[in-house]
């Protein structure tokens, strides 16, 4: 089974689309991601393994491979945990396949929590520029993604609840638009 879930990189200062697209395959069991990944987003593998396992969700044994597209593009950051996971997951059916038009930025935490990242105000600018409808983020993040002015900035708090939001069995509300303080 294959399943593709759209994420986003940072390249120089600006941000860039990436695909995280898993196949998961019969035979012996293993787990690869390839596309230039350094050694952070390898080290996803036991991250996503131990956080969908600690929320309760299926994880399968099976030969997994998961290539971030474009190949071409070097993949550096945790920001990739919540895609790479969420494309096994919806690759076995653990959970529904997200929309073509959403994006996930995230990393998870070994208990299944989503950490914030940074860079995410570029990476949200490039989901405006891509078309992108739905940025799913760390509720950390989701303030500074709504400075894009750009798609429906979804907050995230742990795999749980975006699985639960992705199957249906919960609302996943979208933040309002950061507005600043005026200091007088």
């Amino acid at each position: 089974m294959i399943c593709s879930v759209k994420t986003l990189g940072i390249t120089g200062i600006a941000g860039s689309l990436v695909s995280a697209e898993c196949f998961i395959s019969s035979g012996l069991p293993g787990f690869e991601v390839v596309g230039l990944p350094d050694a952070a987003v390898k080290e996803a593998r036991e991250r996503v393994r131990a956080a969908a396992k600690s929320s309760g969700l299926v994880f399968p044994v099976s030969r997994i491979t998961v290539n971030l597209a474009p190949a071409n593009l070097k993949k550096a950051g945790s920001h990739y945990d919540l895609p790479i996971l969420l494309s096994i997951l919806a690759a076995c059916g653990a959970v529904r396949r997200p929309r073509s038009t959403s994006a996930f930025i995230g990393e998870v935490s070994l208990d299944g929590q989503l950490r914030p990242v940074s860079g995410v105000l570029p990476m949200a600018l490039a989901a405006k520029k891509e078309g992108i409808q739905a940025l799913f983020v760390p509720a950390e993040n989701a303030a500074e993604a709504t400075l894009a002015r750009g798609p429906a900035v979804i907050p995230v708090h742990n795999i749980r609840e975006l699985a639960a939001g992705l199957n249906g069995e919960c609302e996943l509300k979208e933040e309002p638009a950061w507005v600043p303080e005026r200091q007088n």
